[in-house]
């Protein structure tokens, strides 16, 4: 399993507007400015998380994106399955139903299965406060060098 640019993009656009939302609307322009993401790649991401029920949008010279929830209520695997899709580390775990022909004798499928769980539960455990948290920690600890 590999994450996309996209896939990083999204989680630090969310990222950006968990750690500046004040309430207020964040233009997209200055989201861009922080993340050194263009603009045209981010208004791709945002429509996607936007469409997800992610954000919450206002148009007009006051407008832009915040989230619709606390930090706390989104996961990393909920942003990587929105914007990636399955993060099935193989083809035949991406449906609820595995349709490889060889799912019924196949060796390897319980270890691939064990990996997706993992996978899952780690990126599933981890909400965007938690990794602004983290960063807050490693920040904290480098004054103290």
């Amino acid at each position: 399993m590999r994450i996309s640019t996209k896939g990083r993009y999204a989680l630090r656009v969310m990222l950006d507007l968990a750690e500046h939302g004040s309430g207020e609307y964040i233009p997209v322009k200055d989201i861009s400015e922080r993340q050194g993401i263009t603009v045209k790649y981010m208004e791709q991401i945002i429509s996607q998380l936007n469409k997800a029920g992610y954000l919450r949008s206002l148009r007009g010279n006051h407008g832009g994106y915040k989230l619709l929830k606390s930090p706390e209520k989104y996961t990393v695997g909920e942003i990587l399955r929105t914007i990636e899709g399955s993060l099935a580390p193989v083809v035949c775990l991406d449906d609820k139903v595995n349709r490889c022909e060889r799912a019924g004798f196949c060796k390897t499928l319980p270890m691939w299965m064990g990996l997706y769980k993992v996978i899952a539960e780690y990126l599933d455990g981890i909400t965007l406060l938690d990794i602004l948290n983290q960063s807050q920690e490693l920040d904290d600890s480098n004054y103290n060098i």
